[in-house]
């Protein structure tokens, strides 16, 4: 979406989200120069902002702490692992099938934090140690299908084209 896109958007809608504020902001940062189109749809959305035309949505901030008790439990029990043997654990692969497996336990104050983490610790430490026992025992036994394979990462176009036709090579039948 470019930036004039987004202003006509927000100017119809009245509302600026986020996620369209973080891309008119990605398209400023990476252009060279912006054209005199580009300056006139900014001008217009700034005149909008200011007259009360267009409002932005607050970003809500927010915190899971299953995510960081996983994580600790994880780190803990990889340690205690990696010290008695030779084996090299991914705490990213075993924290994401543990909390696939976990409740999850949102937060939006320190206060609320601090209230899932105690009941957390309460409630469900039993239940967040085995299901990072069960993880780490799925990566121990999981054959090794693909070790080529690559963490997630965001792709430039060229990259996804190589990845698509490299996908496609893989699966086309010989001629």
């Amino acid at each position: 979406m470019n930036i004039q896109a987004i202003v006509e958007h927000a100017l119809n809608e009245g509302y600026l989200t986020p996620a369209m504020e973080a891309e008119v902001g990605r398209i400023c940062d990476s252009a060279a120069e912006l054209s005199v189109e580009e300056y006139m749809a900014l001008d217009r959305l700034m005149g909008g902002l200011l007259a009360g035309e267009v409002v932005t949505v607050p970003r809500k901030q927010f915190i899971n702490v299953m995510e960081e008790l996983v994580i600790t439990e994880t780190i803990s029990q990889i340690t205690a692992i990696e010290v008695d043997s030779d084996l090299q654990l991914d705490v990213g692969d075993i924290a994401a099938y543990a909390l696939n497996r976990l409740p999850p336990l949102y937060a939006t104050t320190e206060e609320g934090a601090s209230y899932q983490r105690d009941r957390a610790q309460k409630e469900l430490q039993d239940l967040i140690t085995q299901q990072v026992e069960s993880a780490i025992s799925q990566n121990l036994d999981r054959p090794e299908f693909f070790p080529e394979r690559q963490a997630i990462a965001k792709p430039s176009g060229d990259e996804v084209v190589k990845q698509v036709s490299s996908l496609l090579e893989s699966y086309a039948p010989l001629l």
